[in-house]
């Protein structure tokens, strides 16, 4: 993920430009509810390139995938800790 201008987006409608780690955790903690169950963090462009989204696990925790489709990668892991989830999107 290049330093290009990019934005957080939630499903409840909620957009953040240019989000830092505190932003991204607050975000994250607030997807817990039935009406807002991700995250999306990516370029502000037509066509992203890539993608970052966080979604509530039902037996609990979060899913995080990535795709970048100049890289041909899309991985998909599990965690527990917020705070750690919004350091690794931020880097």
């Amino acid at each position: 993920m290049g330093a290009q201008c990019y934005g957080a987006d939630s499903e409840n409608g909620d957009r953040i430009d240019g989000p830092f780690e505190g932003v991204l955790a607050m975000m994250i903690s607030n997807i817990k509810n039935a009406d807002n169950t991700f995250v999306v963090v990516q370029p502000d462009e037509d066509a992203p390139v890539w993608f970052a989204s966080v979604a509530v696990l039902d037996e609990g925790g979060y899913e995080i995938v990535r795709r970048d489709t100049n890289r041909n990668e899309h991985k998909i892991i599990t965690s527990i800790s917020i705070n750690d989830i919004a350091r690794d999107l931020t880097i």
